[in-house]
């Protein structure tokens, strides 16, 4: 028995046939647009048959700027100066005076100068150095026979050279005495105390006349 086909699934099924065909065309239409290429008609020229004389090129000189001109100096104005004026002044002297015996004369005094106060000057070196009685070796006598040994410096085994500082002042009187550089344990204040005791010295003199002189000398500490 034959079967008999629909008219509407006929046409269904051209439709979808037309349509895949329709998209192919369209697809080969875009391929084909983009990739169409057109030429023009000109003439190729051959570069190697222009004769074209390149020595025949002017050339052109390098453009030279010319140098700015110096600078004007100016030359300083000199003005004269009109030298100073002499003011003549008329003084006037009357030499007709009558000098007799019996004319007086002022005495013409004068203010006696200020005396100028000297400044009470300490030297350190002076042309003739002071000096006590019997020299050095009897001051180092006077010190060792005088001087008593603290008994804390004795205790802790001290010993050493204190430097005593003192001014020899104009009579020899010794004045100012200090320790500059010490031992401690009561041996500064040991020789400071030696030092005052001793007796004037020989004053210092500088162009004859006495001076006050400053000095530093060393006492010595020794154990014995």
């Amino acid at each position: 028995m034959e079967v008999k086909k629909k008219p509407e699934a006929d046409l269904t099924r051209r439709g979808g046939l037309f349509l895949n065909i329709g998209l192919v065309l369209s697809l080969a239409l875009t391929v084909l647009a983009f990739e169409w290429r057109t030429y023009s008609d000109g003439i190729l020229a051959n570069l190697g048959d222009v004769n074209d004389d390149f020595e025949d090129l002017m050339e052109i000189p390098p453009t030279e700027q010319p140098p700015p001109p110096p600078p004007v100096i100016q030359q300083p104005e000199i003005i004269e100066v009109p030298d100073e004026e002499e003011i003549e002044q008329e003084i006037e002297v009357n030499l007709d005076v009558e000098i007799t015996e019996e004319t007086a004369i002022e005495e013409i005094v004068f203010d006696d100068a200020p005396e100028e106060e000297v400044a009470d000057e300490v030297f350190t070196i002076v042309e003739e150095q002071p000096t006590p009685d019997g020299g050095m070796g009897a001051f180092y006598k006077f010190v060792q026979k005088n001087m008593k040994y603290p008994s804390q410096a004795r205790r802790m085994g001290i010993e050493g050279k204190v430097f005593v500082q003192f001014v020899v002042d104009k009579d020899g009187t010794i004045t100012e005495v200090q320790a500059v550089k010490g031992i401690g344990a009561g041996c500064d204040e040991e020789a400071v105390r030696v030092l005052k005791s001793h007796p004037k010295w020989k004053p210092g003199k500088q162009r004859g006349r006495p001076v006050k002189v400053r000095m530093i000398i060393p006492i010595t500490f020794k154990l014995g």
